[in-house]
C-alpha cells in the first residue's frame, strides 16, 4: 500500500473519532421525549428486547450495541450516536445512574429503523433461484394433499424448487430483468417401499408430473428418530438383551436409527422391506451417551410395522461407564481475554434478497433440505464487466464408510446427505464461537418431512476475515507494498448424530474460490474389553481402530465429500484441459534436462474421470475466450485434503465390496459430465438401500462428448480417519479442501487495485443488480 493511502486511512479514522468525541453532551435532569417524560429502561434490557447485545467499553465509557450487521456506539448523555460510522440524532440520550445505563424504550426503534445500516437492500427483481418461500411450501403441500392419488399421510423425502431453464436464469440475472417462466417444485413422497415423485406448477396450481418409483427407499425422516426410540422400549426381546448387559431401565437407552445398506441378501434382509438398524448407547448422566456404547447389540426395525423384527446379539461386551463429558464440565476453565472483531463503519458486502455483492463478486445463496447451502449465478466484475464463473455449486453427496466388519459396524456407510438430508439437520450457529462476532446471520425456510415450512434460525452466516497478506514486496530503498488478503466466508453447519460438519465457501478478492469441509463433534466409538495396550485382548480389540480411552476404540473410517460444481467459465462452452509437467532430455548448453508441460484436452466423460495427481494441473477452460496474451481463460481444479491427510486417495475397500457396486464417486477425485438439469446428486436420487450406482457412474455411462460443452465438474476429497486420543471425547475440527483458482482468466493480478481506501470507497452502484 502506498504511504499516501495509509495517511488517508489514518485521517479518516481520526476524523470519525474526533466527531464522536466532539459530540455534544447533555446533563439530563429529566429525560423528555415528544414533550412527555420518557419511559426509561436499563439499556441492556431495552436492546435485548430487540435482539441486540450491549457491551461497555469502560476505558472510553462508550456503550456498543450490535445486532447482526448494525454496529452502534453510544456515549452517555449525548443526543448523537454513531451507527456504522454515521451520526444519528436520538430523541433521548442514554443516561447513567448508580453505574447502570438507562435508555428510552424508543431507542431500539430509532437505531434499527434509521436506515443507516446499508447491508440489506430491497430486491427489485426477484432472483429466479430464490428458495421456495413459506407461502409457496404451504401452497405446494395443499396442491399435493388435494390430489386423489396422494397418500393420506404425507411424508416428504423432498420438496424443492425445480431447476428452471439455465439460459433463462442467466439472462434474467445478468440483464436484471424479471424471470417470466412459471415457478415449479419437485416433490418426492414416501409410500412404503415405493416413492411418489412429481412436479407441480405453483402458478397454475396443478401437478404436471406424477410417477411411481417402485422398490425404492427415501430418506430417514425426523419422525423415524422418534419412532425407533419408542419401539425399543416396547420390545421384550430387546429388553432381555439389555438385561444380559446389566441394563434394566430402558428409558436410559438412546437409540440411533441407521440405514442398513445393501449386501445382495447376504445379511438376510429382504430388499423390499423398509428397514433401519438400531445401535444404542447408555445415558449415565454425564451428558455424553456416545461414550457408553452398548456393543454387539443391533436391532432391526421395520418402519412400516413400527416394531423390531430381529435382534442381532454378538455377545456381551461390558459397557464403558466412566464419565466422559465433552463440554469441559469436569475441567478447570482457562480464562481467555476477549478477541475483538469489529466493523464500526459497517460491512463491505450487501445483501439483496438472497443475492450477495462483495467487491467484484456477485452470487446467490440458498438452502436445500438435502445438500444444504448452495451458491449460484456467481460472477466476477472485471474492469466493469460481470464475467460468469459458476452457475451452481453445492455438496453433491458424501459418505462415511467404516472399516470394521463386526456385527455392529459392517453396514455403517452413512450417506449423510442422501440418506438423512443434511439441510434438514442444519445446526443453528452461535455468534462468537461457531462464527466470529462480525458475522451476519441468516435464517432459512425449508419444508419439513410433512411438507410444512420450517424456519431454521441462524442457519448460515456470512463474514469477512483477514487472511494474511494478499501480496507483499519490499524493494530496497522504496516504500513497502503490502495488501491484506480479505476473504468472504459463507458458513453452514450440519449435525448428523455424533458428527458435526462445517462447510465454508471462501471467496478471495483475487478470484479464488475455496470450499472447506470440516468434521468435528464426537467420534462413533466401539466398546471393548481392553483398558490399555498391555492387556491380552488389546491386539484383537484394536485390529480395526485405535484404543483412545479405557475400554473404548475409535474405529477407522473415512469422510468422503463430493461437490457438484456447474462451472461456466466466461460462458457455458467449456473443456477439460490436462497439463502434466514432464522431464525432457536436453542437448543444448550445459543442462542435461529441461522441464516442459504436456497439454491436452479431454473429449469424453469416461476419459475425464481420474484419481487426482497433485503434481499435475487440471483446468476447466473456455477456448472461445482469450486473455490479452491469447491464452484460453480457465479455472484450475484442486481437490486436496489437508492436515494429517494431504492427499485424498479414495475409498479404502476392495473392488468386490457391495459399497463399490452402489457408489463410485468416492474413489475418483475428478469427474466431468455434460450438463443435465436432472443430474443433481453424486449418490443418485434415492441411494438408501440402492442395489447399484444411480449417481455419477450412471451419469457417465453414455460417455457424452464434453469438448466445448456446458459442463458440470464433480470434485471428491476426504480423509481416512485414524483415531487418536487427542480427538476424544471431543474432536478438534479436521479440514479438507477444494480450490478453484483462476488460470489466465485475468490479464494480471486482479487484486492490484485493493487497498484500505479502495475498500471503503467500493463502487456499490449495482449492488441491487445480481
Amino acid at each position: 500500500m502506498k504511504l499516501s493511502s495509509i495517511t488517508q486511512s489514518i485521517k479518516k479514522v481520526l476524523a470519525v473519532n474526533a466527531l464522536f468525541l466532539a459530540l455534544p453532551t447533555v446533563v439530563m435532569q429529566q429525560a423528555m421525549a415528544h414533550g412527555q417524560e420518557a419511559h426509561m429502561l436499563p439499556l441492556v434490557k431495552a436492546m435485548q428486547a430487540a435482539g441486540a447485545s450491549v457491551e461497555h467499553d469502560a476505558y472510553s465509557n462508550i456503550y456498543i450495541v450490535t445486532k447482526n450487521s448494525t454496529y452502534a456506539k453510544i456515549k452517555p448523555n449525548s443526543k448523537t450516536i454513531l451507527i456504522n460510522g454515521k451520526a444519528l440524532n436520538i430523541t433521548v440520550p442514554v443516561v447513567e445512574k448508580n453505574g447502570q445505563a438507562f435508555a428510552s424504550e424508543d431507542l431500539a426503534n430509532e437505531i434499527f429503523q434509521s436506515g443507516l445500516d446499508q447491508t440489506f437492500k430491497t430486491e427489485t427483481v426477484v432472483h429466479p433461484l430464490n428458495s421456495l418461500s413459506a407461502e409457496e411450501i404451504k401452497l405446494a403441500r395443499s396442491i399435493i394433499a388435494a390430489d386423489a392419488r396422494a397418500p393420506k399421510a404425507l411424508r416428504f423425502s423432498r420438496l424443492a424448487l425445480a431447476e428452471p431453464d439455465k439460459n433463462t436464469v442467466w439472462r434474467s440475472v445478468l440483464e436484471h430483468k424479471d424471470f417470466k417462466e412459471d415457478r415449479q417444485a419437485n416433490f418426492a413422497l414416501l409410500n412404503g417401499n415405493n416413492i411418489i415423485e412429481g412436479v407441480l406448477d405453483l402458478n397454475t396450481k396443478k401437478i404436471t408430473q406424477w410417477k411411481i418409483v417402485k422398490d425404492a427407499h427415501g430418506m430417514v425422516l425426523l419422525d423415524d428418530f422418534e419412532m425407533v426410540q419408542k419401539v425399543i422400549k416396547e420390545s421384550p426381546e430387546y429388553a432381555a438383551a439389555l438385561k444380559k448387559r446389566g441394563v434394566t431401565d430402558v428409558s436410559k437407552v438412546v437409540a440411533t436409527p441407521l440405514t442398513v445398506g445393501y449386501f445382495g441378501g447376504e445379511d438376510g434382509l429382504d430388499k423390499e422391506f423398509n428397514l433401519l438398524k438400531i445401535v444404542a448407547y447408555l445415558d449415565v448422566g454425564d451428558g455424553n451417551y456416545w461414550a457408553h456404547p452398548i456393543e454387539n447389540l443391533v436391532a432391526v426395525v421395520d418402519l412400516d410395522k413400527k416394531k423390531i423384527v430381529k435382534v442381532e446379539d454378538g455377545g456381551v461386551v461390558p459397557i464403558p461407564m466412566a464419565a466422559r463429558p465433552y463440554d469441559g464440565r469436569d475441567k478447570k476453565a482457562m480464562n481467555r481475554k476477549p478477541l475483538r472483531i469489529t466493523e464500526p463503519e459497517g460491512k463491505n458486502f450487501t445483501v439483496t434478497g438472497q443475492s450477495v455483492h462483495w467487491g467484484n463478486w456477485c452470487f446467490h445463496v440458498s438452502m436445500d433440505s438435502r445438500v444444504g447451502i448452495k451458491l449460484s449465478t456467481m460472477t466476477f466484475k472485471d474492469n466493469g464487466t460481470k464475467r460468469k464463473i459458476m452457475y451452481e455449486g453445492n455438496l453433491g453427496g458424501m459418505v462415511v464408510p467404516y472399516g470394521d466388519p463386526d456385527i455392529g459396524w459392517y453396514f455403517k456407510s452413512y450417506l449423510d446427505s442422501g440418506d438423512y438430508g443434511m439441510g434438514t439437520l442444519t445446526s443453528s450457529l452461535q455468534r462468537g464461537t461457531d462464527v466470529p462476532e462480525n458475522a451476519v446471520m441468516f435464517d432459512a425456510v425449508i419444508p419439513d418431512y410433512q411438507g410444512n415450512p420450517l424456519t431454521i434460525p441462524n442457519a448460515f452466516a456470512i463474514f469477512e476475515r483477514y487472511a494474511n497478506p494478499e501480496y507483499k514486496h519490499q524493494e530496497m530503498g522504496q516504500p513497502n507494498v503490502s495488501v491484506a488478503r480479505r476473504e468472504l466466508v459463507v458458513r453452514w453447519v450440519s449435525t448428523i448424530g455424533n458428527y458435526d460438519y462445517i462447510f465454508d465457501w471462501v471467496l478471495a478478492e483475487n478470484g479464488t474460490i475455496g470450499i472447506n469441509a470440516g468434521a468435528t463433534g464426537i467420534e462413533a466409538v466401539k466398546g471393548v474389553r481392553s483398558k490399555n495396550m498391555h492387556d491380552a485382548t488389546a491386539k484383537q480389540d484394536t485390529r480395526y481402530g485405535t484404543l483412545i480411552d479405557h475400554n473404548i476404540v475409535g474405529t477407522t473410517h473415512q469422510h468422503i465429500y463430493n461437490f457438484r460444481l456447474d462451472m461456466d467459465v466466461d460462458g457455458e462452452n467449456n473443456t477439460l484441459t490436462r497439463m502434466n509437467p514432464v522431464i525432457r532430455s536436453n542437448n543444448v548448453g550445459i543442462r542435461k534436462s529441461a522441464m516442459e508441460i504436456e497439454t491436452s484436452t479431454v473429449g469424453t466423460e469416461k476419459d475425464a474421470t481420474e484419481k487426482f495427481d497433485p503434481s499435475t494441473v487440471r483446468l476447466i477452460s473456455n477456448y472461445n475466450k482469450e486473455n490479452a496474451m491469447g491464452n484460453a481463460v480457465s479455472y484450475q481444479l484442486i481437490p486436496f485434503a489437508g492436515g494429517t491427510h494431504p492427499i485424498a486417495k479414495g475409498a479404502n475397500f476392495s473392488p468386490d465390496e457391495w459399497l463399490f457396486k452402489r457408489l463410485n464417486f468416492m474413489d475418483k477425485q475428478i469427474w466431468v459430465t455434460k450438463y443435465q438439469p436432472n443430474e443433481l446428486f453424486s449418490d443418485g436420487d434415492y441411494p438408501n438401500r440402492s442395489t447399484h450406482d444411480t449417481g455419477l457412474n450412471q451419469f457417465v455411462a453414455n460417455n457424452d462428448n464434453i469438448d466445448n460443452k456446458d459442463l458440470v465438474v464433480w470434485l471428491t476429497t476426504g480423509t481416512t480417519h485414524i483415531a487418536r486420543a487427542e480427538e476424544w471425547p471431543m474432536m478438534p475440527t479436521e479440514w479438507v479442501n477444494v480450490l478453484l483458482k483462476p488460470w489466465n482468466f485475468f490479464n494480471q493480478t486482479p487484486s492490484l487495485t485493493v487497498n484500505e481506501s479502495a475498500v471503503k470507497e467500493t463502487d456499490t452502484s449495482d449492488t441491487h443488480q445480481h
